[in-house]
């Protein structure tokens, strides 16, 4: 019998994580389920129907009523999808909504609350019951205008395309949102001892950019990155949802094979969450 989207995210939601680890659980594209103690994040929940969607999301938001907390990089669709965000509010309406700070009346737009929404600042941590998360600068762009910069300049200063740094059990999760590699971004994030790298591989192109697509790193850049800031495990992200935007993980386990890094790879299924801690694996 196969698992339903609602049966999985309750068993996710009381999952009883050990000590030293957190549980995973991609959703397709960026998003991803991170819990540890009793706490259960969301990050970059993309879970609605798109006509262009190649891929369907594993859970319905409508069954998400155990979140306590949603985290967005920034404010494209499958980053910070309305109707996700919307019904999880509705739904779970003690969850907090983690946003860039130049994006929190996006969010207070879609009728929450607005002391139920942190505006995120790099470097400042946020505490968010057993997780602390750490916002960090990426290099994106909502268009091709304003790309590829980490959108101060459209933003009173404040950085408008972010990273987060997912932090309990002694783990660290680095989950970079949509981002080039860019000078200083390794110097930012080793310190960090960053254990798991969910890192985008779809890239960039041309073509794409003729179509107003904002791309990222590409599977070579995320392998690269993932060796040079010492992280321990590297999952790629942002390559499934859109036939016009793809990334290829095979791709990327053969450059790990070819170059024979030291991080490990793990490509997980959205219908399989799992258990990760140094020492414990996967």
């Amino acid at each position: 019998m196969v698992s339903t989207g609602s049966q999985i995210g309750r068993s996710f939601s009381k999952v009883d994580v050990p000590p030293g680890c957190m549980a995973l659980w991609w959703l397709g594209q960026s998003g991803f389920a991170i819990r540890a103690g009793s706490t259960n994040l969301l990050i970059d929940p993309f879970l609605s129907p798109h006509t262009d969607r190649a891929t369907e999301a594993p859970i319905a938001a409508r069954e998400c009523a155990w979140v306590d907390a949603v985290a967005c990089t920034h404010e494209h669709i499958d980053h910070f999808d309305q109707p996700t965000i919307e019904t999880i509010a509705r739904i779970a309406p003690k969850a907090t909504i983690v946003v860039p700070a130049p994006i929190v009346q996006m969010a207070t737009g879609f009728g929450i609350s607005e002391e139920r929404i942190v505006g995120a600042r790099v470097g400042e941590a946020i505490r968010l019951r057993d997780l602390t998360v750490v916002p960090v600068p990426a290099l994106h762009g909502i268009h091709m205008t304003d790309a590829y910069t980490d959108g101060t300049e459209e933003s009173g200063g404040l950085v408008r395309f972010m990273g987060y740094v997912v932090e309990a059990n002694g783990l660290r999760v680095y989950h970079a949102g949509d981002s080039l590699v860019f000078d200083g971004l390794v110097d930012i994030l080793k310190p960090l001892s960053i254990d798991v790298a969910l890192l985008p591989i779809n890239g960039r192109s041309y073509f794409r950019e003729q179509r107003d697509l904002v791309g990222n790193m590409d599977e070579r850049d995320a392998f690269e990155l993932a060796e040079h800031i010492g992280a321990g495990l590297l999952i790629p992200i942002h390559y499934d949802a859109f036939p016009y935007n793809l990334g290829y993980p095979d791709h990327l386990m053969e450059i790990a094979r070819v170059m024979r890094g030291k991080v490990s790879i793990l490509v997980p299924d959205r219908t399989r969450p799992f258990i990760y801690g140094v020492g414990h694996g996967t």
